[in-house]
């Protein structure tokens, strides 16, 4: 088993420093740590990923936004129904080998302490099912994840590969407010349109990114080249026992386990 110093050299530890990376989430809804992984683990993760990109499910999506079903009273193009398209290819939990850096890392006690301490989350736990507590995600040429508001409070992702054009993170946040049921289909609609502009976060392989998607709209846009983009995703949840529902199993993974 590697050390924690091993994958990262970033002072997780140090309670200034988590505090600072807290302040950040909370201000700006994203907090992104450039040079995140060491570069051999960084080179090790590069490798892993390559090696495991032939075991990859990939498939193509059509979903709202608001990642719900239809809602029958409302028209095809109202917002709430408006289709966008997500496209990409992933390995699951269960093709994660117990040696890699990514099994390491999601394992690790002081890396689970430092992202409750910044999330301010009391527990974290893995996914009861097999398939989804540790992703790797892959995005050829035309691929792309679609706007979409995420269902959980925060996500945790690490770049793997950057392709050479496109691929580009961009988001809108505050865009509604979930927990007020506050759904902002106006300001969807005008995303939606091309007529509201997005913030765009640019970083590079071996970037930590924590990122609240739940009332901040986002998507990955189209690959414009021929490199692959390889982007490793962390879930955790606040409750033990959470499975992901069989249906989006089948939607994501292609298989129940």
């Amino acid at each position: 088993m590697v050390s924690i110093a091993q994958i990262t050299d970033l002072p997780l530890a140090d309670p200034k420093f988590t505090k600072q990376c807290g302040a950040t989430l909370d201000r700006d809804g994203v907090l992104a740590l450039s040079g995140f992984l060491t570069p051999h683990a960084l080179s090790q993760l590069q490798a892993e990923a390559a090696a495991g990109m032939d075991k990859a499910y990939f498939c193509t999506q059509s979903h709202s936004v608001y990642l719900s079903p239809s809602d029958p009273d409302l028209a095809d193009d109202h917002p709430r129904n408006r289709q966008v398209i997500s496209s990409k290819g992933c390995i699951c939990d269960d093709d994660v080998a117990a040696d890699s850096v990514l099994r390491q890392l999601y394992d690790n006690q002081q890396f689970r302490d430092f992202i409750m301490a910044v999330t301010g989350e009391d527990q974290l736990h893995p996914y009861a099912d097999p398939l989804s507590s540790i992703n790797i995600h892959y995005a050829r040429r035309g691929q792309e994840l679609g706007w979409h508001f995420d269902n959980s409070s925060f996500a945790i992702t690490l770049l793997i590969e950057k392709p050479g054009a496109g691929s580009h993170f961009e988001y809108v946040k505050n865009m509604r407010n979930a927990d007020a049921g506050e759904m902002n289909y106006e300001g969807v609609e005008r995303l939606l349109d091309g007529k509201m502009p997005a913030d765009r976060l640019h970083f590079d392989p071996g970037t930590l990114v924590l990122f609240r998607g739940r009332n901040a709209i986002h998507r990955v846009s189209p690959n414009e080249s021929d490199d692959v983009r390889m982007l490793a995703v962390l879930a955790y949840n606040n409750q033990p026992g959470v499975e992901l529902s069989p249906n989006a199993r089948m939607t994501f993974y292609g298989r129940l386990n």
